[in-house]
Parts: structure tokens; sequence; C-alpha cells
């Protein structure tokens, strides 16, 4: 008996990656209009699947130019820009074999995406660091300042000592390991974008639990941006304690 079309669009629809050529050849020549629409999806997957592994490969350029180093650590922060909540920096040792996919600047990919790659990250990595700045450190000392602060604490985190740091855009002043700055370096840098990646839902999270506590700002959708109902929000109630008073005087 021959196989039935649901059968095959299961066995296209599951295949792993490499098994998919393979396929292509058993079913490539039947003609029923189910099979050749499976196989015709199954080739677009796979194209997108060589293009994601090409793009992932490129991100390996700094890291494989910085081979020589043995603990290559990527640094970022996210929450520079919110009205509240803390600024947090991510540290992150990739080992030199990780063949992790889909990692970008974390502003480029989905929540879901998101937070899949974070529970990857964390069980792959060979060490994580996060590093926090209060809005009161940031009122103090300005969100720069706090910002670097943040950063040496996430290296200070990391279980094994790093001995060279990739930085998006920046150089952490009182930082002894050699740094190489990189420019939108999340985007560039596998290492840099797990760590863009690691802030980026570790405050997400955050500021969720924070909703819980300040639910008139909704700090679970917003993030502490300065969105409309956000602002409405601070206008109408004013600030809450994880409000940055030096952000919002346009405001209250």
């Amino acid at each position: 008996m021959a196989e039935t079309i649901k059968a095959i669009q299961a066995r296209i629809q599951a295949a792993q990656p490499d098994m998919l050529p393979a396929l292509f050849l058993e079913y490539g020549q039947d003609e029923r209009a189910g099979v050749r629409a499976a196989v015709e999806q199954g080739k677009k997957r796979l194209a997108a699947y060589e293009r994601e592994v090409a793009r992932s490969e490129a991100l390996w350029r700094y890291e494989r130019e910085y081979a020589a180093y043995a603990h290559i650590c990527g640094i970022d922060e996210v929450g520079r820009g919110p009205l509240a909540g803390p600024v947090v920096a991510g540290a992150v040792i990739l080992p030199k074999d990780c063949d992790i996919l889909y990692i970008n600047d974390s502003k480029k990919l989905s929540e879901k995406k998101r937070e899949e790659l974070y529970e990857v990250i964390m069980e792959r990595a060979v060490a994580v660091g996060l590093g926090y700045s209060t809005p009161e450190r940031i009122d103090e000392i300005n969100i720069l300042q706090a910002t670097y602060e943040a950063m040496r604490q996430a290296i200070s985190q990391l279980a094994v000592q790093p001995d060279l740091l990739l930085n998006d855009a920046v150089t952490i002043p009182q930082v002894q390991i050699r740094q190489v700055p990189i420019v939108k370096g999340d985007a560039k840098s596998i290492s840099i974008g797990a760590a863009s990646i690691v802030a980026k839902v570790t405050r997400d999270r955050l500021m969720v639990r924070y909703d819980e506590v300040y639910p008139e700002y909704g700090f679970a959708s917003n993030k502490g941006y300065g969105a409309e109902a956000h602002i409405a929000a601070l206008k109408k109630y004013g600030p809450c304690p994880i409000h940055r008073r030096t952000f919002i005087t346009h405001f209250c």
C-alpha cells in the first residue's frame, strides 16, 4: 500500500534539516499534489536553515580573529533608555565549538525566540555574569557611568576569568582585561549577541515582576520605556520607587 500523503507530510515536517535532502530524493517523483507541496515546503525550510547557518557562521568573525585567547567574553547592556527600572548588563563566554543558531541583537528577536535562546545559552555557555545598576544609582552618577558599573559587575560575576572582552560599542573604564569595542556588536559578534539576549530576558522578567508591585504603569508590557500609556500613568499617579528621577522631569 502506498504511503499516505498525510504520513509523508508528517515525515517531512518532523525531519531535521540534514535529513531533508534524502526525503526530497525519496518523494521528489511523487505526483500527488499534497506530497509535492510538502516537498516544496521542506525545500524552503532547508534553504532558510542554510541561510541561518551562514549568518551564524559570520557572527564568529571576531571570535575567530582573536582565537588565540582562551576565554572570549561578550558584553552588552539593556535598559539605558527607559524611564523606570535598572540597567542590566550581560557577560557571556561561549565554548569555541558552540553551534547555537539564531543568536542576534536581542531587539531583532521575538520575545518567544529570546526566551528559547536564553535557556540554550544558560545551559551551554562556559560562564554567564549579570550586573545591575538601580534607578537610584543611575540618578546619582548618570546612565553612562551606571552602565559601566553594571558591566564591571557582570564581568566580576563570571565563574571563569575572561582574557578578552568583546564589547558592544564601548570601552569600559577601570577594567584591566583587553577590550575590543565593536559598533553594533550585538548583531556582529556571537558572544555579544548572546550577552544581549541574556541581559534583555533578565531585565524583561524583572520588569514583569515590578508590574505586580506597581500595576498602574504597565511595566509588564512597556518594560519601563516611555510608552504613551506609561507617560499618562506617570502624570496621573506620579513616580513610583523604580522611576529614574532624572529621566522624568518633563512629565512630573
